[in-house]
């Protein structure tokens, strides 16, 4: 009987622009590991994670994957945390006919349409439209209705997708855009954006934006006084603990997108002793303090790949494909079914709101009233606070 370690081979941003993100990932996966070692091993092997930092450079991918499967000879491949992480290694995947199971990338493979392909984020066989669709289903139900729609995204590829899902959205719920505007990523200061905006005055701004820059926008908008009755959308960074931190109040009233909150219709003991286990040891990671975004999808990663090689009772990478493409996994995160082009057979989005922030202590954000779910209803935990500046208040 093989008792050597079964290598799991993956790489994440540890370092650059992503590297919180990548930390948390890092520790939920290593929370995986020592429970499944401390439970039995896998296929009677121990586990071990050979993770390697792609410094947030999509440029390092290929050839960390080259490395993992040709030098480290791991056993199986899994994918990074987004877009940067996980489309770079895809040829080098389908050249070797590889199983892969990404985190969080967004509508990869909408391009290769590779059968082999698999991810975690919740965002269904349509993520474009499921990334933006609470947002402007909470935006269609208010009195008086918004009826003007200003878009202002990061130039670059991944606002492509929620930027065309927001047009698909806004013009079902009778909306018009009055203006659309893009600003380089590299982007710090965002007044001449707010002067336009505040020209033209829109009643819905809708954003999507990188980790950065969604610091900059909130405290531009702050700054500039600016009063659409609704704001945000689809910005990745309010959802991380730091930036949380960092623009406390100022984050009142924005209204975004999510995975996973402590909210009562979330909430399960095994997913309370994830995140438990998870902050107590955040800190000295150097990850995100609160881990409710990328935590428990990075957990549920490795369960759907521990739950796939259990039941095929190998690493073969075609029974993988196979058994994923047709199973359903119990994960932290409740069941997940895998569909079309590998997406989740069903979207799982969160649509949340800032409200009542009182400072910036991290702790502030483990009240269950400053981050509430809006919309899906049956999943919701308050209502939304309309418009923005009743919010703000």
């Amino acid at each position: 009987m093989d008792t050597s370690p079964l290598k799991i081979g993956y790489c994440l941003s540890l370092s650059g622009a992503l590297a919180s993100n990548g930390k948390t990932a890092r520790l939920a996966h290593q929370i995986w590991q020592e429970h499944v070692n401390a439970n039995g091993k896998l296929l009677g092997r121990p586990v071990e994670l050979v993770c390697l930092d792609d410094q947030t450079d999509p440029k390092l991918v290929a050839d960390l994957y080259q490395r993992l499967l040709d030098v480290e000879k791991v056993d199986v491949v899994v994918g990074g945390y987004g877009d940067n992480s996980v489309a770079p290694a895809m040829p080098l995947i389908m050249e070797r006919k590889r199983f892969f199971l990404g985190l969080m990338a967004l509508a990869v493979n909408a391009k290769f349409n590779y059968p082999q392909y698999f991810v975690m984020i919740p965002t269904g066989p349509h993520p474009h439209l499921a990334l933006t669709e609470g947002f402007f289903q909470i935006a269609g139900q208010q009195d008086p209705k918004p009826e003007t729609v200003a878009i202002l995204v990061a130039d670059a590829p991944f606002s492509q997708s929620p930027a065309q899902g927001a047009k698909d959205h806004l013009g079902r719920q009778g909306m018009r855009v009055v203006f659309e505007g893009k600003y380089p990523l590299s982007t710090t200061d965002f007044t001449p954006y707010m002067e336009d905006l505040k020209r033209i005055n829109p009643d819905v701004l809708f954003l999507c934006s990188y980790i950065n820059d969604s610091i900059g926008l909130v405290k531009a908008i702050n700054a500039a006084g600016l009063s659409p009755r609704l704001v945000g959308g689809a910005m990745i960074g309010p959802q991380n603990g730091v930036v949380k931190a960092e623009l406390g109040v100022l984050l009142n009233g924005l209204v975004n997108y999510d995975y996973w909150l402590p909210v009562p219709s979330l909430i399960t003991p095994q997913i309370q002793s994830l995140i438990a286990t998870y902050q107590s040891r955040a800190e000295q990671a150097g990850a995100d303090p609160l881990g409710y975004y990328v935590a428990p999808l990075a957990y549920a990663q490795l369960q759907v790949l521990e739950q796939a090689i259990r039941a095929v009772g190998s690493t073969d990478d075609a029974a993988l494909s196979d058994y994923t493409r047709k199973a359903t996994f119990d994960t932290v995160v409740g069941s997940v079914t895998f569909g079309e082009g590998g997406g989740w057979a069903q979207p799982r989005v969160l649509t949340v709101q800032f409200q009542n922030i009182e400072n910036n202590n991290i702790s502030e954000f483990k009240r269950p009233d400053t981050q509430v779910v809006v919309y899906p209803f049956e999943t919701a935990s308050a209502s939304v606070i309309y418009p923005y500046t009743k919010a703000k208040r």
